[in-house]
């Protein structure tokens, strides 16, 4: 079980929660200049690391809200929670 700090609601199971892919992947400036190979690397390519990987989480059961996670995607382990719009946080 995954422990979950949401930023409004506090710790939470992650049962409460839903996945929402990579966090900071900026919206194409003009999506009609695009190729369709540009488009679909925009749509359908993100990074995969293993380690520390900002994620973007809904708390669909509780306050309904977006935030950002660093997870590192090896351990499970959670070592920042922050709401859109603020700096992604210095992890070592």
């Amino acid at each position: 079980m995954l422990l979950i700090p949401c930023p409004w609601c506090g710790p939470r199971d992650e049962v409460e929660f839903h996945y929402g892919g990579q966090a900071h992947v900026a919206y194409p400036e003009d999506p009609g200049s695009l190729s369709d190979a540009e488009w679909a690397r925009y749509l359908f390519f993100r990074d995969n690391p293993k380690g520390p990987f900002a994620e973007r989480w809904s708390h669909t059961a509780g306050c309904r809200r977006w935030f950002n996670m660093v997870r590192d995607t090896a351990t499970n382990e959670i070592h920042a929670v922050y709401r859109p719009g603020e700096p992604r946080p210095v992890v070592a």
